[in-house]
């Protein structure tokens, strides 16, 4: 008898999950359920921004991800433990549910549009409102911010980059020897960072959008600019479980998992990515260790076996943090612990082509 996964969701954890399985487990039906038409490496979101004739890259039709199995261009509006009710009005009967619908970010570090075509447009429009812009003002400090300060720097040096977070410190709980290496590079570059600081009011203009303004902190000091971003914000894309057919959510939004990231309560359900309730930052690296540990449990019940990989989350955090194709600070995991990483490691694993081949591999050359 066949059985069928419904993967909701085609990000970073649920492509990863649908490609496996397809392979692992040949004689059940895969179907993967994404209102887009491709999916998104949002890792190069922000070079694609400042390099339109690279923004391509991002982008990998579902069509070339599977081969037996169905992408269902939709939405899930519910799911119940037999299965996920869409947007159209339809409903899929499932075997087995994975749910990796991630998490909302501003744009343009995600894309607002489920089109590639329209995706591209977007950034095609606010790169040219960033390009004839003197100053730019970037609202966040952590990792999207400075990438977003980074590509902007490589691309048009000259630019006055300014970012201003509420935070005291960068990037905290990280090693004092990583943060003083990325000071120095953002030093080098010459980035401002304005730590400690929030503003008064937000900026008069819609952020990605040239308009010359000024605002004032909360302590006071005036700041200048011609476009302004967003880099501070996510959100959990679980508003379709709000039901509670399936589960109950955190009071983040997110869907309480067990060590073998099952939902709880239910044996034949499993979550990863953002939408967990795994105690560690919100990655793509351990979305897609979360899918390696969920495709071996699925295999294993599909041939009648007990499941028994489980996850453990880190005991410190790990980051690959580009600042352009060249720079950037890097932490890792290392059998002694935590290894600070060089710019040139961070440039070769991530920076130089942000997971670009990892995906080409996975789905198949860009356009």
């Amino acid at each position: 008898m066949r059985r069928t996964v419904v993967i909701v969701g085609g990000g970073y954890g649920g492509a990863a999950v649908a490609k496996a399985l397809e392979a692992e487990a040949p004689e059940t039906d895969v179907v993967l359920v994404d209102p887009r038409d491709a999916f998104v490496n949002a890792a190069a979101s922000l070079r694609a921004l400042t390099r339109p004739e690279w923004a391509n890259n991002m982008f990998f039709p579902y069509e070339t991800l599977l081969g037996r199995g169905t992408h269902l261009r939709d939405r899930a509006v519910s799911v119940d433990p037999g299965g996920v009710t869409l947007a159209s009005g339809g409903r899929v009967e499932a075997d087995y549910v994975v749910l990796a619908t991630g998490s909302g970010y501003a744009y343009p570090a995600k894309p607002v549009s489920d089109s590639i075509a329209e995706a591209l447009d977007d950034l095609r429009r606010t790169h040219k409102e960033l390009r004839a812009s003197e100053r730019v003002l970037i609202l966040g400090a952590g990792p999207v911010g400075l990438e977003l300060a980074g590509e902007i720097k490589e691309v048009w040096p000259d630019k006055h980059v300014t970012l201003v977070a509420p935070s005291g410190e960068l990037l905290p709980g990280f090693a004092a020897e990583m943060v003083a290496d990325l000071r120095a590079q953002l030093d080098a570059l010459g980035v401002e960072v304005r730590l400690g600081a929030t503003l008064g009011d937000r900026p008069p203009t819609e952020p990605g959008h040239t308009g010359a303004f000024t605002v004032t902190t909360t302590d006071g000091d005036e700041l200048g600019a011609d476009i302004w971003f967003q880099a501070h914000g996510t959100t959990t894309n679980s508003s379709f479980l709000a039901d509670g057919r399936l589960t109950g959510l955190t009071p983040e939004g997110r869907v309480p998992v067990t060590g073998r990231l099952n939902v709880a309560g239910h044996e034949h359900i499993y979550a990863v990515g953002d939408i967990t309730d795994v105690a560690e930052a919100k990655m793509a690296g351990y979305a897609m260790q979360h899918a390696e540990v969920v495709v071996q449990n699925i295999t294993a019940q599909l041939n009648g076996e007990a499941p028994t990989a489980t996850y453990q989350p880190l005991a410190f955090p790990m980051i690959l943090l580009p600042l352009g194709t060249s720079g950037g600070v890097g932490q890792l995991p290392s059998p002694e612990g935590p290894f600070v990483a060089p710019a040139e490691t961070v440039a070769e694993y991530k920076g130089a082509d942000l997971f670009t081949g990892r995906f080409v591999g996975q789905f198949g050359p860009t356009a």
